[in-house]
Protein backbone atom coordinates (compact mmCIF):
# COMPACT_ATOMS: atom_id res chain seq x y z
CA UNK A 1 0.00 0.00 0.00
CA UNK A 2 3.31 2.43 0.61
CA UNK A 3 4.93 1.87 -2.11
CA UNK A 4 1.32 2.58 -4.55
CA UNK A 5 1.43 5.87 -2.22
CA UNK A 6 4.81 7.01 -3.06
CA UNK A 7 4.13 5.65 -6.82
CA UNK A 8 0.95 8.30 -7.11
CA UNK A 9 3.09 10.58 -5.72
CA UNK A 10 6.40 10.61 -7.45
CA UNK A 11 4.39 10.85 -10.69
CA UNK A 12 2.15 13.95 -9.52
CA UNK A 13 5.23 15.65 -9.50
CA UNK A 14 6.43 14.67 -12.67
CA UNK A 15 2.72 16.04 -14.22
CA UNK A 16 3.50 19.55 -12.31
CA UNK A 17 7.11 19.79 -14.37
CA UNK A 18 5.49 19.70 -17.51
CA UNK A 19 2.48 21.76 -16.61
CA UNK A 20 5.88 24.35 -15.79
CA UNK A 21 7.56 23.61 -18.92
CA UNK A 22 4.70 24.01 -20.96
CA UNK A 23 4.09 27.47 -19.03
CA UNK A 24 7.14 28.20 -19.66
CA UNK A 25 7.43 27.48 -23.88
CA UNK A 26 4.01 29.45 -24.26
CA UNK A 27 5.16 32.94 -22.46
CA UNK A 28 9.01 32.19 -24.80
CA UNK A 29 6.71 31.91 -27.74
CA UNK A 30 4.47 34.81 -26.66
CA UNK A 31 7.49 37.68 -26.50
CA UNK A 32 9.58 35.99 -29.22
CA UNK A 33 6.96 35.69 -32.02
CA UNK A 34 3.25 37.22 -31.09
CA UNK A 35 4.45 40.55 -29.50
CA UNK A 36 7.05 41.74 -31.81
CA UNK A 37 4.86 40.96 -35.10
CA UNK A 38 1.71 43.06 -33.11
CA UNK A 39 4.28 45.70 -32.33
CA UNK A 40 5.13 45.71 -36.20
CA UNK A 41 1.71 45.46 -37.34
CA UNK A 42 0.84 48.89 -34.99
CA UNK A 43 3.85 50.44 -36.44
CA UNK A 44 2.66 50.03 -40.02
CA UNK A 45 -1.16 51.55 -38.78
CA UNK A 46 0.72 54.24 -37.65
CA UNK A 47 2.12 54.95 -41.12
CA UNK A 48 -0.96 54.45 -42.80
CA UNK A 49 -2.77 57.25 -40.77
CA UNK A 50 0.37 59.74 -41.37
CA UNK A 51 -0.37 58.76 -45.19
CA UNK A 52 -1.03 62.26 -46.77
CA UNK A 53 -1.15 64.14 -50.28
CA UNK A 54 2.19 64.52 -51.97
CA UNK A 55 4.41 61.76 -49.95
CA UNK A 56 6.50 59.62 -51.78
CA UNK A 57 5.90 55.79 -51.22
CA UNK A 58 6.81 52.69 -52.23
CA UNK A 59 4.43 49.71 -52.63
CA UNK A 60 4.79 46.64 -51.96
CA UNK A 61 5.50 45.46 -55.68
CA UNK A 62 8.48 48.38 -55.39
CA UNK A 63 6.76 50.63 -57.21
CA UNK A 64 7.92 54.01 -56.83
CA UNK A 65 5.20 57.20 -56.96
CA UNK A 66 3.91 60.23 -55.42
CA UNK A 67 0.35 59.98 -53.23
CA UNK A 68 -2.54 61.77 -55.17
CA UNK A 69 -5.56 61.21 -52.69
CA UNK A 70 -6.45 58.94 -49.79
CA UNK A 71 -9.93 57.87 -49.58
CA UNK A 72 -10.21 56.94 -45.85
CA UNK A 73 -13.69 55.76 -46.37
CA UNK A 74 -12.72 52.72 -48.88
CA UNK A 75 -9.42 52.63 -47.48
CA UNK A 76 -7.47 53.24 -50.64
CA UNK A 77 -5.05 55.76 -52.05
CA UNK A 78 -4.32 57.05 -55.56
CA UNK A 79 -0.56 56.87 -56.43
CA UNK A 80 0.83 59.44 -59.25
CA UNK A 81 3.51 56.81 -61.16
CA UNK A 82 4.94 59.40 -63.70
CA UNK A 83 1.52 60.59 -64.81
CA UNK A 84 0.02 57.47 -64.07
CA UNK A 85 -2.54 57.32 -61.55
CA UNK A 86 -3.17 53.77 -59.81
CA UNK A 87 -5.53 52.90 -56.69
CA UNK A 88 -4.62 50.94 -54.59
CA UNK A 89 -5.07 49.10 -50.96
CA UNK A 90 -3.53 51.73 -48.23
CA UNK A 91 -2.07 48.67 -47.36
CA UNK A 92 -0.25 47.94 -49.97
CA UNK A 93 1.95 50.85 -49.00
CA UNK A 94 5.27 49.46 -47.81
CA UNK A 95 7.53 52.90 -47.02
CA UNK A 96 6.89 56.40 -46.84
CA UNK A 97 10.07 58.22 -48.10
CA UNK A 98 11.55 60.89 -46.24
CA UNK A 99 10.70 64.58 -48.30
CA UNK A 100 13.94 65.27 -50.38
CA UNK A 101 13.67 69.00 -50.47
CA UNK A 102 14.32 68.60 -46.61
CA UNK A 103 17.56 66.08 -46.92
CA UNK A 104 18.79 68.42 -49.87
CA UNK A 105 18.57 71.17 -47.54
CA UNK A 106 20.47 69.93 -44.34
CA UNK A 107 23.46 69.04 -46.17
CA UNK A 108 23.62 72.33 -47.65
CA UNK A 109 23.38 74.21 -43.98
CA UNK A 110 26.25 71.50 -42.65
CA UNK A 111 28.70 72.18 -45.91
CA UNK A 112 28.57 76.45 -44.82
CA UNK A 113 29.55 75.81 -41.24
CA UNK A 114 32.04 73.23 -41.98
CA UNK A 115 33.70 75.90 -44.64
CA UNK A 116 35.38 77.94 -42.06
CA UNK A 117 36.71 74.78 -40.38
CA UNK A 118 38.39 73.60 -43.69
CA UNK A 119 39.97 77.16 -44.10
CA UNK A 120 41.59 76.74 -40.94
CA UNK A 121 42.78 73.20 -41.71
CA UNK A 122 44.75 74.57 -44.61
CA UNK A 123 46.56 77.17 -42.14
CA UNK A 124 47.70 74.97 -39.91
CA UNK A 125 49.73 72.28 -41.72
CA UNK A 126 51.27 75.06 -42.83
CA UNK A 127 52.67 76.39 -39.63
CA UNK A 128 53.76 73.04 -38.42
CA UNK A 129 57.09 72.58 -41.19
CA UNK A 130 58.05 75.90 -40.18
CA UNK A 131 57.72 74.54 -36.37
CA UNK A 132 59.88 71.53 -37.81
CA UNK A 133 62.80 73.69 -38.96
CA UNK A 134 64.05 74.93 -36.11
CA UNK A 135 64.25 71.39 -34.01
CA UNK A 136 65.83 70.04 -37.37
CA UNK A 137 68.67 73.34 -37.03
CA UNK A 138 68.90 72.15 -33.35
CA UNK A 139 69.69 68.59 -34.05
CA UNK A 140 71.99 69.60 -36.78
CA UNK A 141 73.96 71.83 -34.55
CA UNK A 142 74.73 69.46 -31.61
CA UNK A 143 76.33 66.55 -33.87
CA UNK A 144 78.87 69.34 -35.69
CA UNK A 145 80.21 70.37 -32.18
Amino acid sequence: MNTLFLANANNGMSSMWTIVIFIVLIALMYFTMIKPQKKQQQKKMEMMNELKKGDNVIMIDGLHGRVDSVDTKDKTVVIDADGIYLTFSRMAVQQILPDKTATAEAPATEEKAEKPDSEKQVEEPAAKPEEDKPSKSSKESSPKE
